[in-house]
């Protein structure tokens, strides 16, 4: 369990706190291009506690500026997008993708000052059908990050979205648990009912593995094994990397070319990203006689967007509604009587309150990736206020590129870090031969 203190700096992200700063060190998903239309309406878009205001100019170019107009304080969002700039409605005042004002019509000519007028603005990029914005102190920009699935063609990405009624840290621990998997997801399975030709039955087999753990340049790292063949082990690998990325081992290791964003909308929603190589081999989701296992058939349905800060990318089953559950499905189909991986994992989250009291919780041997990830993301962030010290991610983004989640079997005699190196070296990889680097720092 974590103080009160410790889960405080866990899970605030806000402007001058100590995780909200190390965030700020990195380049932050916005919010999808697809969202921005050149000359349309301005987008409200809250992140990491700020209200901004996201827009596309009549060029294209992506601007993301403090809502309030540097003016009056009269809110942006009901600005008039046109001719290359965001007009303020109130005066006229107008302001271009970077904050600057270049127009002032309510000010005599020989009295305008818009020279010395900027809208606080966050530089902006746009890659892998995200727009990108830089939150930092930095005057140059860090790199973006080298993740294998952002660095597809857009025609080779299944993105998904949705919004997290919760502080992010409790929707990232949800991806690097996997004990729930065999619970949550597949808990009315046994293995005569998956296909014998999957190695994923040996999760179904066993819902008790062992683990091991380690910290990495990117993060932290784990393994769920269990055996498999005689002679072999069942192995189940998954990341967390800075600053709130996780790759999840439900796959098979060779392509599992994917990753998951966790980004801070304020302390108690969160944007989630799903992204996947669309050639990646399904995993473990079909029964052996190619039906879907009961309640995991992909089901999103959205409540239309509105307006408002949280208004975006909204499940139909969410909180209000228990996510749809259904107690006679429950008791004679599936587990949990909820349909949809996802929507399992978020009500699971979710019904936890918007920031879990950690000083309430028992862990368990099964919980040692969450104990190590939460002492790292802590740490990192009392480094970055105490001796101004960034994760290695920050200024070295190939770094990533040494990490891959999945699923394989290995030799019981090959050590579980030496065993993800070798299958690390032959993965495939949508982008050809790519250099992986082996960087645990400590295994425990």
């Amino acid at each position: 369990m974590l103080t009160a203190a410790a889960n405080e700096t866990l899970t605030r992200t806000g402007p001058g706190t100590p995780m909200g700063n190390l965030m700020r060190e990195y380049w932050i998903p916005a919010c999808l291009s697809s969202e921005l239309k050149s000359d349309g309406e301005p987008m409200r878009l809250m992140l990491l506690g700020e209200q901004l205001i996201a827009f596309r100019d009549t060029d294209g170019r992506v601007g993301i500026m403090e809502h309030r107009c540097p003016h009056r304080c009269a809110s942006l969002f009901f600005g008039r997008n046109e001719e290359g700039g965001l007009r303020c409605v109130y005066h006229g005042w107008k302001f271009d993708v970077e904050g600057n004002c270049v127009d002032m019509p309510n000010v005599p000519p020989a009295q305008d000052f818009k020279s010395r007028i900027k809208a606080k603005s966050y530089k902006v990029v746009e890659r892998a059908g995200f727009v990108w914005t830089y939150m930092g102190s930095r005057k140059e920009a860090p790199p973006l990050p080298n993740i294998e699935v952002l660095m597809l063609p857009e025609e080779e990405r299944f993105t998904r979205v949705h919004m997290r009624e919760c502080n992010w840290f409790q929707s990232l621990e949800g991806d690097i648990d996997t004990s729930h998997f065999g619970f949550l997801h597949v808990g009315g399975l046994t293995m005569d009912d998956v296909s014998p030709d999957t190695i994923h039955k040996w999760g179904v087999g066993d819902r008790a593995p062992d683990y091991k753990s380690t910290e990495t340049e990117w993060g932290t790292m784990y393994t769920a094994y269990r055996p498999a063949e005689p002679g072999q082990y069942y192995y189940r690998f998954a990341h967390f990397m800075f600053p709130f990325i996780t790759l999840t081992p439900n796959g098979f290791f060779e392509d599992q070319v994917a990753c998951t964003l966790n980004v801070p909308m304020d302390d108690t929603h969160t944007m989630t990203y799903n992204l996947t190589w669309k050639q990646k081999t399904r995993p473990l989701e079909l029964l052996k006689n190619g039906d879907w296992i009961p309640g995991l058939k992909p089901d999103v349905e959205y409540l239309p967007n509105t307006n408002d800060w949280f208004g975006r990318w909204r499940l139909k089953a969410n909180r209000a509604n228990d996510y749809l559950i259904d107690r006679d499905m429950q008791k004679n189909v599936n587990y949990t009587g909820i349909q949809g991986i996802g929507r399992q994992d978020q009500a699971m989250i979710e019904c936890m309150g918007e920031v879990v009291d950690r000083s309430l919780e028992h862990l368990a041997p099964s919980d040692r990736m969450i104990a190590i990830t939460r002492k790292r993301c802590i740490q990192a962030a009392q480094e970055l206020m105490n001796e101004k010290k960034v994760p290695a991610t920050v200024d070295n983004p190939d770094i990533y590129l040494g990490a891959r989640g999945g699923a394989f079997v290995a030799p019981v005699e090959q050590d579980w870090l030496d065993a993800y190196a070798e299958k690390l070296q032959t993965a495939k990889s949508p982008l050809g031969l790519l250099k992986r680097n082996r960087l645990p720092l400590a295994a425990e």
